[in-house]
């Protein structure tokens, strides 16, 4: 059986000076807050201001706009069974643009059967990299053709950021919190 929260949030009261000066930075920002990824980070506070940092220009500026890096984040968050990702991300993701059918087709693990080009561009560029851990010559030209040099590294930064937040989170064993979305679905079997 799994145990609860291993890096459950530490009371504002007992941060270090470290911590209190690196959350600072966090609360301050976009967010608004020390939201679900940076509760487990907080433990190495000069990671979590990096990864905020990496964070806030991926997800609120990259190359690929929001739309798209929403639709990154999904397929990353469902390639690791992440709950808190999924349940952040699915409901932005669809006031973003992003289809219900198709957030519902990542969901269960398949290949959205209507997606615009762009769409299906940026979902099979990351069930690529995910799976083959790389991308052919013809989807990194057509992600290049299409977005740019700056727009392919941006779409491979998502993946990558997002992927260490899924990784510090299914290790933690982060709660997640309340969503319109529903879970994802347990694809192990």
């Amino acid at each position: 059986m799994m145990s609860r929260d291993r890096l459950p949030p530490i009371p504002e009261s007992e941060w270090t000076d470290a911590q209190r000066a690196h959350a600072r930075e966090i609360i301050e920002g976009p967010r608004g807050g020390l939201i679900s990824p940076f509760v487990p980070l907080l433990r190495s506070p000069e990671l979590m201001t990096h990864a905020g940092r990496m964070g806030e220009y991926l997800r609120y500026r990259s190359a690929i706009g929001l739309r798209l890096s929403e639709l990154a984040i999904l397929v990353t968050a469902r390639q690791w069974s992440q709950q808190v990702e999924w349940a952040i991300h699915a409901p932005i993701a669809e006031r973003e643009g992003i289809a219900a059918d198709t957030i519902q087709a990542i969901a269960e693990g398949r290949r959205p059967a209507s997606m615009n080009d762009d769409e299906a561009l940026v979902h099979d560029f990351c069930i690529e990299l995910h799976r083959n851990r790389g991308v052919s010559d013809a989807t990194w030209n057509a992600a290049v053709a299409r977005f740019g040099e700056q727009g392919a590294v941006d779409l491979l930064g998502i993946n990558g950021y997002y992927t260490l937040l899924s990784m510090v989170m299914n290790v933690a064993r982060t709660e997640v919190p309340p969503s319109k979305a529903a879970r994802l679905p347990d694809l192990s079997q």
